[in-house]
């Protein structure tokens, strides 16, 4: 199971260079059956408008509502529980709020990596969880595609 914080999408539903790419790589591996996708609730709305981003236009909103209930993809809802642990991440690793819900929920799903574009969560690599939560970019293809 990987698990993907709302910058990953956004870059896939953007098509941002240098993340589109990457992000590819693990929804082929998914769709193939390789992995599963996991994330927050949150993320469905967050992926609308992130800091620094172009907001997603409602005129996609059918592609972004489709993406979402992929069958190679798994929603968690934030509860207390996961609310509190993120609480927690914010007061013990400094995470932001809304990255702390992402990393609370990664660890409570117990996935093998949680992927991002975001440079401050991609330094608390191995620092977070027991075991250590592995945070890393998504990983290209191991093959591009043919035209």
């Amino acid at each position: 199971m990987i698990y993907w914080d709302s910058d990953a999408f956004l870059g896939w539903l953007q098509s941002e260079p240098g993340k589109a790419e990457l992000c590819e790589g693990t929804l082929l591996r998914a769709d193939a059956g390789d992995v599963l996708i996991v994330t927050s609730t949150l993320a469905i709305a967050e992926v609308l408008w992130m800091r620094n981003a172009p907001p997603v236009a409602k005129d996609k909103a059918d592609i972004v509502r489709r993406f979402f209930r992929r069958s190679s993809m798994r929603l968690r809802n934030v509860t207390r529980v996961v609310s509190e642990s993120a609480q927690e991440l914010v007061w013990d690793h400094g995470v932001k709020p809304k990255d702390a819900i992402h990393i609370a929920t990664a660890l409570e799903a117990k996935v093998h990596a949680l992927e991002t574009f975001d440079d401050g969560l991609l330094k608390k690599s191995g620092l977070i969880g027991t075991p250590p939560l592995l945070i890393r970019k998504p990983i290209a293809p191991a093959q591009k595609k043919l035209l």
